[in-house]
């Protein structure tokens, strides 16, 4: 008992005398800027303000190719930064501005649709951005008539 005592002091004794450097001698005037810097603007969010998340074509034929813009503004604090926008299936492309988009800002997002599918069809292009969520999605729709002489829908 007497032994452990003794070197639980020995031990304490050592490590107590080891650490004679101040770490906050260590930290540089620059280093504590840039974190307060960082820590102000932590809360600061882009917000993507669509003018329309959902955009119907109405009646298309099948294979007719169509697009349409989608309009944003950064209403938020911080720049907008669109890091990938993709749909939920491959006839539908967005194509969205690889650039920052400044607060009070505005730009487009471009959906172009292949026409494929029939009957009501409707695609979700889901952004991947700087937002406070991280993803916003947008929405396409339109009732696809099928080609003449195709093959008739199946009945249940």
């Amino acid at each position: 008992m007497k032994k452990s005592i003794l070197f639980i002091a020995i031990m304490s004794a050592f490590v107590f005398t080891s650490c004679k450097e101040n770490a906050a001698d260590k930290v540089k005037e620059e280093k504590v800027a840039e974190a307060e810097t960082r820590d102000a603007n932590a809360g600061k969010f882009a917000v993507i303000t669509f003018e329309e998340k959902e955009f119907d074509f109405g009646t298309i034929e099948q294979g007719t190719k169509v697009e349409h813009v989608f309009k944003f503004t950064n209403t938020g604090d911080a720049p907008l930064v669109i890091v990938n926008a993709k749909s939920s299936c491959g006839c539908t492309v967005p194509t969205y501005p690889k650039t920052p988009i400044a607060p009070g800002e505005s730009a487009e997002l471009l959906v172009k649709y292949n026409g494929s599918g029939k009957n009501q069809v409707s695609k979700n292009v889901t952004i991947t951005a700087n937002t406070e969520a991280g993803k916003e999605v947008i929405k396409i729709k339109a009732f696809v008539n099928p080609k003449a002489g195709g093959a008739p829908a199946k009945t249940k």
